[in-house]
């Protein structure tokens, strides 16, 4: 059954499941749904238009909500959705998204998000990722599936990080990063791909295979972008189950805005 502290503020307007917890002086305003089996933590603040899904963990005096920290924001009702099973620990802030977007900051499934994790404006964070302490996402950042930031990391506003990537520890993030890729420092370089990580996912020896051919062309032979796109394109239907991560790095090199790290 619900089980809000006596201490906690909860809007009328605020929709939350029969079995959400909701912790001391947390404050919940109108407009915020919260799914079943979520827990709010102590002195969480959330405010709305916010949907918060089932089974989120989100930790002590986490912001969530609130208005966007953009100058042109003129109070439009725009919203933060966070999905299923995630993990949110102590004093996050995750902004609303602003109409220079399509208004919405978006969360996936089963995220963990670690202490002190900043998600702006318009953010889309997909599902299964990693965001280490400090790591700050900027306006409009998107994060593929399953990848991992480091703590203290910066990612400039409009970059994107593909899935499966990592981010070292004080990443100084500009450009984008392409799936699979492991970068860091400042500045930023890509140093190798996320060969630990794919095996953990269960990728075949094959597909990692290819991967590090992928990383060989894109880093390693000295090749134009154009010429090293046609090199991935040619790897198409050469190995089982590989297309789709060839199909992912040539979407995301071609739908890149910033140009990618290289």
């Amino acid at each position: 059954m619900r089980r809000i502290h006596s201490t906690a503020i909860v809007d009328a307007g605020a929709e939350l499941a029969a079995t959400v917890t909701v912790g001391p002086y947390a404050v919940i305003g109108p407009g915020v749904q919260v799914g079943e089996g979520s827990t709010i933590g102590a002195h969480c603040v959330i405010d709305g238009p916010t949907v918060i899904g089932r089974d989120n963990v989100i930790h002590a005096h986490a912001a969530l909500g609130l208005a966007p920290q953009d100058m042109k924001y003129r109070g439009e009702p725009t919203q933060l959705i966070v999905g299923d099973r995630n993990t949110i620990f102590q004093f996050c802030t995750f902004s609303r998204g602003t109409t220079q977007d399509e208004g919405i900051t978006r969360v996936g499934d089963h995220n963990w998000i670690m202490a002190y994790v900043h998600l702006a404006h318009d953010v889309q964070l997909g599902s299964r990722t990693v965001l280490a302490n400090n790591a700050t996402l900027a306006g409009h950042v998107h994060v593929g599936d399953w990848a991992i930031v480091g703590g203290l990391s910066g990612i400039h506003q409009f970059c994107k990080v593909g899935a499966h990537a990592m981010l070292g520890f004080q990443s100084h993030v500009s450009q984008d990063v392409p799936p699979f890729m492991t970068a860091a420092g400042n500045p930023l370089s890509v140093a190798g791909f996320n060969a630990e990580g794919l095996r953990r996912r269960g990728f075949s020896r094959e597909r990692i295979a290819l991967v590090k051919q992928m990383h060989r062309l894109l880093y390693r032979e000295g090749l134009t972008l154009e010429k090293a796109r046609d090199a991935i394109a040619a790897l198409e239907g050469t190995v089982e189950g590989g297309d789709a991560d060839v199909d992912a790095m040539l979407t995301f090199v071609a739908g890149s805005t910033r140009g990618i790290a290289r």
